[in-house]
């Protein structure tokens, strides 16, 4: 694994990951170090790219800084965080007449979720939405819903918002003749 890495990725953007991250907590090189085990000079040289860890090294530095080796390793990739258009599909729910697409990918760790939700004319959300979500935030990028949260209706058009808990009892209505369309963003998820 650590050869491939080493020719894969160039010591100057690796060790460029680890400064980053380091600085980010606010961690001294001198802490850092001493926490991973190796000299402050040796961390130095791996951030500003002039020596390669060993397998050792490289695992002492990530549990410094409280991430998995990965973290280093692990290039961006389209597939882990961009959602093309294209890919977007929409699922339903048999109790509700709404459709359903995630417009964010689910990897290990996140938190955040985003779905579009499309809502047909005249029909309601679920009253008992499957969430595991502790906050949520809706944006109609379309049409008009009603949200109703505890006794109390809001009614959102093209371009509002809402933002609540998701512990109060809610409940979402397309009360108009065209479709609704609105992103839903929850944390940590709703499905």
């Amino acid at each position: 694994m650590f050869t491939e890495m080493k020719k894969n990725m160039p010591s100057a953007q690796f060790g460029g990951k680890i400064r980053a991250l380091r600085q980010r907590l606010k961690l001294t090189l001198d802490c850092t170090a001493r926490a991973a085990g190796i000299s402050k000079p040796f961390l130095s040289q791996i951030e500003r790219g002039l020596a390669m860890p060993s397998i050792a090294s490289l695992k002492g530095i990530a549990d410094a800084l409280g991430v998995a080796v990965q973290y280093f390793v692990d290039a961006p990739s389209e597939q882990k965080f961009v959602c093309r258009g294209e890919e977007v599909s929409f699922f339903e729910f048999a109790d509700t007449a709404n459709s359903f697409a995630r417009l964010t990918h689910k990897p290990g760790g996140r938190r955040l979720e985003a779905v579009l939700v499309r809502f047909p004319p005249y029909q309601s959300g679920p009253t008992d939405m499957p969430t595991s979500a502790e906050e949520e935030f809706l944006y109609v990028t379309s049409g008009e819903i009603s949200l109703t949260l505890e006794d109390k209706t809001f009614v959102l058009k093209t371009g509002d918002s809402a933002h609540y808990q998701s512990t109060l009892p809610q409940r979402w209505l397309n009360n108009q003749s065209t479709e609704a369309l609105a992103i839903w963003v929850g944390t940590p998820n709703l499905l």
